[in-house]
């Protein structure tokens, strides 16, 4: 059974930074063959999708988090990070993390997978940015 376990999250000043890690455990060889992602939800919204990385470290983004937020993965510890700079109060949400195991070696191209494309979802991790 896959588990993906979150940290990193908390509370930071405007244009502070955190760094977000989802640590894959169950997954065997196959963590660096999987489509990873990262989601938030602010309260009373619906999931949307901020960032992706597939098995060759091509990278999308969402236009909210361009050249702010990095998603960058390493294999030998089956951990994907999200390096959040420049952070703005309303990037203040529930952050998850999710994995697509079930194409192994998918390039979705320059798309940003949906939520229903994943097939794991960590528990979440919140971030408050006060102003």
């Amino acid at each position: 059974q896959v588990q993906l376990g979150e940290s990193g999250g908390g509370s930071v000043q405007s244009v502070g930074s955190l760094r977000l890690s989802c640590a894959a455990s169950g997954v065997g060889d196959n963590y660096g063959s999987d489509l990873m992602g990262r989601f938030l939800q602010a309260r009373g919204q619906e999931r949307h999708v901020i960032a992706a990385i597939d098995v060759v470290r091509a990278t999308t983004y969402a236009d909210s988090v361009k050249g702010r937020f990095t998603i960058s993965r390493d294999n030998t510890k089956s951990t994907l990070y999200l390096q959040m700079n420049s952070l703005k109060p309303e990037d203040t949400a529930m952050y998850y993390c999710a994995a697509d195991t079930l194409r192994p070696y998918y390039r979705p191209g320059g798309r940003i997978p949906l939520a229903s494309e994943y097939n794991y979802w960590g528990q979440g991790t919140q971030v408050t940015v006060s102003s």
